[in-house]
């Protein structure tokens, strides 16, 4: 809304996958479309239930003076991101949004995901050559930060759970913990198990798909696999790695998933600073630690719900992030 009347603002890039009928976003493209402004938005007419609401929306921006795209031939454009580029004392300044989830009312309301708002350097010029590929302008380039599918994100992915596979080799603290709605791609389930066979600790948190089966002897004893089922969907993706004590942490709009990782559009940040990641990784934990709408997959497939044992308290992770976030005040000390 802000950038749309901002008279300093020369351009807008935006990917939409699922909206709403009613979009706010739509009417503030539109709006800034129609005040002059570059606007261009990569819209997936391919989302499952929305495509012929995403053809309406579509029009109408091209009526109000949007470019429009539809994304990149054979692949689903999933990455959820904006840019904006403003004129500051005679210079252009990017400013990104990238976030797990979708510009979508009705998700914001119902679902739990995460989003960055940064004016990073290296990671808003990455941003920018992402949206110069998906419109056509360029070739696919190197990133200096910010992970791709379907070129560099599953390598990467792949690349780190190895290196907590070989510190736990070399005898030092392994530490993996995945948030997501699926996991079913087959290298990075073999990744996971060759990581837990070397001493990796790998806690999952997969609300949905796991084709994973955790706490074979030999194999998954390591892992533990949980899905939070509460009052939202969890929909957010974060990875975690212990690193050799130089912890580190990635979101995405991707699952670990084959279609995800391989033939769809999909976008993967770095958390950096340690008030951000220690903060995601609290967050993770509380997860973890849920008592009441957690359940627990067995290695035969089946879920067992966990309850509260002994002297423990029961603990809910939605109530108490939502409890930590209505106290944003506290919530910022206790990080």
């Amino acid at each position: 809304r802000e950038a749309a009347y901002d008279d300093a603002v020369v351009a807008i890039r935006q990917t939409l996958y699922r909206v709403s009928d009613q979009s706010e976003v739509v009417r503030y493209l539109s709006a800034a479309a129609q005040n002059g402004k570059e606007v261009t938005v990569v819209i997936e007419l391919r989302a499952r239930f929305d495509e012929e609401s995403n053809l309406q929306l579509a029009s109408r921006l091209q009526q109000a003076g949007a470019v429009v795209i539809y994304g990149v031939v054979g692949f689903k454009t999933h990455a959820k991101m904006m840019l904006i580029l403003r004129r500051e004392d005679k210079e252009l300044r990017r400013y990104v949004h990238l976030g797990t989830g979708n510009y979508h009312a009705g998700n914001a309301r119902l679902y739990t995901d995460y989003s960055l708002l940064t004016s990073d350097l290296a990671m808003t010029e990455d941003v920018h050559k992402l949206f110069n590929q998906l419109i056509g302008m360029g070739k696919s380039q190197r990133m200096k930060k910010l992970l791709q599918a379907p070129f560099t994100l599953k390598r990467k992915l792949l690349e780190l759970i190895n290196r907590e596979t070989l510190a736990a080799q070399a005898g030092k603290p392994a530490h993996i913990i995945a948030k997501a709605n699926s996991l079913t791609d087959v290298k990075v389930i073999k990744a996971l198990y060759k990581a837990s066979q070397a001493g990796v600790k790998v806690d999952l948190i997969i609300r949905g798909m796991c084709c994973l089966r955790p706490g074979i002897p030999g194999v998954s004893h390591n892992i533990t696999v949980r899905s939070v089922i509460g009052r939202f969907l969890e929909h957010s993706r974060v990875y975690y790695f212990l690193s050799e004590g130089e912890e580190q942490v990635w979101m995405s709009s991707a699952d670990m998933m084959e279609r995800n990782l391989d033939k769809r559009v999909e976008s993967c940040f770095p958390l950096e600073g340690k008030k951000l990641i220690t903060r995601a990784k609290q967050e993770l934990l509380v997860h973890l630690n849920d008592n009441t709408h957690a359940w627990l997959l067995q290695a035969d497939g089946s879920y067992v719900r966990c309850t509260p044992t002994g002297n423990q308290l029961p603990r809910c992770a939605q109530s108490t992030l939502l409890e930590k976030l209505a106290s944003s005040s506290q919530y910022t000390a206790s990080v």
